[in-house]
């Protein structure tokens, strides 16, 4: 099971509290029983593609060994309460992996299992940068994500990463997989990105992977639309309550 967190924060105090942790969760993530993979990322401003950082938004990537053991973490963990108790609007999603490849940090966390589905999807795209390529990068990215915004079936897309310029990932939801294709295969922005990736050679690592969105938790004003086409979607909504992670007696992997 995979879960990405988001918390967003507003006021001085409760950023820095925050920034701060960039340096010091990473280490505790290590020790979470359960916990097989473990980021925390900052964002980017504007839509989170920009040089400059987000010092409101961060995000936690999570993979599970099993859904009681995220479900412990996200109620009982200090890590994830202080996140939620600081910020002013947060976001659990739940993810089932459909497939990936390349790595992160010389792992494979996703591992590539080759599923499909007809619901939602979210795509994680993630890349260490070449020093020598950090110009070129971006000057052709920045055009490519603007235009990702304005595109049908996307519902949230941001740019995260663990060190500025350099180590950078995507996080986006889109309606299905048919119109996140249609985006990446027949945008000229992103596919002159596609071209330029292979002509530079821009990376020394990469990764790409789907994900069935399941449910999804929180008051981020971004995913209002969100739970509504799960629902239609026929997905299993979360509720964080003490003792009672999921919705009723099922399973976050069953249908309704």
């Amino acid at each position: 099971m995979v879960s990405i967190s988001f918390f967003k924060y507003k006021g001085f105090k409760s950023r820095w509290w925050t920034f701060k942790q960039m340096g010091r969760v990473p280490a505790l993530l290590k020790k979470v029983k359960g916990l097989t993979f473990g980021k925390l990322l900052g964002s980017g401003g504007k839509t989170g593609f920009s040089i400059f950082p987000n010092f409101g938004l961060y995000a936690l990537v999570c993979v599970w060994e099993s859904e009681s053991l995220c479900q412990d973490f996200l109620q009982n963990h200090s890590i994830a309460l202080d996140f939620k108790e600081k910020s002013k609007e947060y976001q659990h999603i739940f993810l089932n992996p459909l497939s990936s490849h390349g790595k992160w940090d010389g792992q494979e966390p996703f591992e590539n299992p080759q599923k499909k589905t007809n619901n939602a999807i979210a795509v994680i795209t993630r890349a260490k940068i070449k020093l020598n390529r950090l110009w070129q990068f971006w000057r052709f990215v920045r055009p490519a994500s603007q235009d990702m915004q304005n595109k049908e079936g996307l519902f949230f897309s941001v740019g995260v990463g663990e060190l500025p310029l350099i180590q950078q990932a995507t996080f986006s939801i889109w309606n299905n997989t048919e119109k996140m294709v249609e985006y990446a295969y027949k945008s000229p922005q992103h596919k002159k990105v596609i071209q330029k990736t292979r002509e530079l050679n821009w990376y020394s690592e990469e990764l790409f992977a789907r994900f069935e969105v399941i449910a999804t938790e929180g008051n981020l004003k971004a995913f209002e639309q969100l739970t509504p086409l799960l629902e239609s979607q026929n997905q299993v909504k979360m509720n964080l309550e003490p003792k009672n992670l999921f919705w009723g007696k099922k399973n976050a992997y069953d249908k309704k």
